[in-house]
């Protein structure tokens, strides 16, 4: 897939798109789901045994999966390459190893990142006695293929999100967060109530995928709760109202692009 030449000049980009902007709406009993016993899942993307043509990916988003972990449960040592795996926690721990040499726990407030590149090899395991592990797991295409792989981990409670989008992830090391091998930029932000936050996108060729984790909001005249999600492309600026105290997430990724060999 080509890239779509880039406008810097959004602004005019949304008065001549304004209104045709494209959008996808994934409600939350709309997921696909799997229960393993140890593992309860909700799958946005088709991923493992839910096929869905409509929901293969979002532009460069291939995976958002909701996974539950049981204690003292996990994922054993299997392998990965040349996607970009972001996990984030929401409550609970999860023990990583993998052979880069890396052997930590991620708790919630934390976030991982792994570029897989070349491939890799991890296992994850939620390390608690009594209490189940719930994290949101994404993979990214990355630009370029067989990169180095790499490991970053940092607290996303040591970043401002009060009614504010934190940046967690970008394409450029020296910004705040971590980085990824690709032109998409992961955000959060916990937001009170009765109030509009706007959301600028960085490129023409973006499209933006926000999940409401907690709380009620309304978008491009849709009303969305927990867990709901939107897509939208062909947009310059988001305007989002916060019906009610909310925690979202957004994600913006190309919809067009080129993985580099």
């Amino acid at each position: 897939m080509k890239v779509k030449p880039k406008n810097s000049d959004l602004d005019k980009m949304q008065v001549e798109t304004q209104s045709t902007v494209e959008k996808v709406i994934h409600r939350a009993n709309e997921r696909g789901s799997a229960n393993h016993g140890w593992l309860q899942v909700n799958h946005s993307f088709s991923f493992a045994g839910f096929f869905d043509p409509d929901k293969v990916h979002f532009g460069a988003l291939r995976v958002l999966n909701d996974d539950y972990i049981a204690p003292n449960k996990g994922f054993p040592t299997h392998p990965h390459d040349n996607m970009e795996i972001i996990t984030i926690p929401l409550s609970g721990a999860l023990a990583h190893k993998d052979s880069m040499g890396n052997s930590s726990t991620i708790n919630a407030g934390e976030i991982q990142v792994m570029s897989a590149g070349e491939g890799v090899m991890h296992s994850e395991f939620n390390p608690l006695e009594k209490d189940w592990t719930n994290l949101f797991q994404i993979w990214i295409f990355p630009n370029k293929k067989n990169v180095a792989p790499r490991y970053d981990q940092f607290k996303i409670d040591d970043l401002n999100t009060k009614n504010r989008f934190a940046q967690l992830v970008s394409p450029n090391p020296e910004d705040e967060g971590s980085w990824i091998h690709q032109e998409a930029w992961i955000n959060m932000g916990e937001f009170d109530a009765n109030q509009e936050i706007t959301y600028k996108l960085h490129d023409a060729n973006s499209g933006a995928y926000l999940m409401v984790v907690e709380g009620e909001i309304e978008v491009e005249n849709e009303k969305l709760s927990k867990r709901d999600a939107i897509g939208l492309s062909n947009i310059a600026d988001i305007r989002i109202q916060i019906s009610k105290e909310a925690k979202l997430m957004l994600l913006e990724v190309p919809m067009e692009f080129e993985i580099q060999k």
